[in-house]
């Protein structure tokens, strides 16, 4: 019965936040049963461009460490903000979401190649923190107790909080730029005048990922229905036929 009620929950878990977080688990538990070695897994564009290793395009935003505080919190906010965001702005659109996954993950490969990260699932975190922050402005939220605060803030918070845990701050700066950038393409871009929306999801990855939309046949106009079905504004034929 226990088994039967975690898979029922486990299954509730929305489809794209639940295999992200899955994969990220499983990758860790790999490693820490040294199935497979994080140099096997982290971003190295020499590797990937002559020995063609292309799973590093993965496998970098699937790895957060060693079992500790560090994959703990990072795999809370990942699990807790990728869900509302899959729950709310992104309820019955699952493949606009996976090309918001898509779009992220490609801006911060180009610039991985530039600022030397190895590793990018907490900047991958930190974009949906961020863009799930700029679409609730107004929720307010309480950090460990500590601190009350606006949404917007929270990319901020999360910041500090790298810092005082000795954590480089440019994998967090990445994670807002690419989730800024998403957040202004779509959100902001589209609503000035002249703008249109730009990220356009493919209708292939629609009929695969998004329910089909449900076409109801039109209803009859009510000025045309009328009590035991006869119509009254038509002339009635005064023959009778014996």
């Amino acid at each position: 019965m226990a088994y039967q009620t975690i898979l029922q929950e486990y299954m509730l878990i929305p489809p794209v936040t639940r295999a992200y977080t899955t994969a990220c688990v499983v990758t860790t538990l790999a490693v820490q049963l040294d199935l497979v070695s994080p140099f096997q897994l982290y971003f190295n564009p020499t590797l990937i461009l002559t020995r063609y290793q292309i799973w590093r395009f993965i496998t970098t935003f699937l790895f957060f460490g060693n079992l500790g505080f560090n994959f703990f919190f990072n795999m809370i906010f990942t699990y807790r903000y990728c869900r509302m965001l899959e729950e709310g702005s992104f309820r019955g659109r699952t493949a606009d979401f996976i090309v918001m996954f898509v779009f992220g993950s490609v801006l911060m490969v180009i610039c991985a190649f530039f600022v030397n990260l190895v590793f990018l699932g907490q900047a991958f975190t930190i974009m949906i923190v961020y863009v799930w922050s700029r679409r609730n402005i107004h929720i307010r939220l309480n950090f460990f107790g500590l601190m009350n605060f606006h949404a917007p803030y929270l990319p901020w918070v999360l910041l500090g909080f790298s810092v005082l845990l000795g954590n480089s701050i440019s994998v967090d700066l990445v994670g807002m730029a690419v989730g800024h950038i998403y957040f202004f393409l779509e959100d902001v871009w589209p609503r000035q005048r002249g703008g249109q929306k730009l990220l356009k999801t493919p209708n292939f990855i629609k009929k695969l990922f998004d329910p089909p939309v449900r076409e109801y046949p039109e209803m009859p106009e009510l000025a045309n229905i009328r009590p035991g079905g006869f119509n009254w504004n038509e002339p009635v034929d005064n023959e009778v036929n014996g």
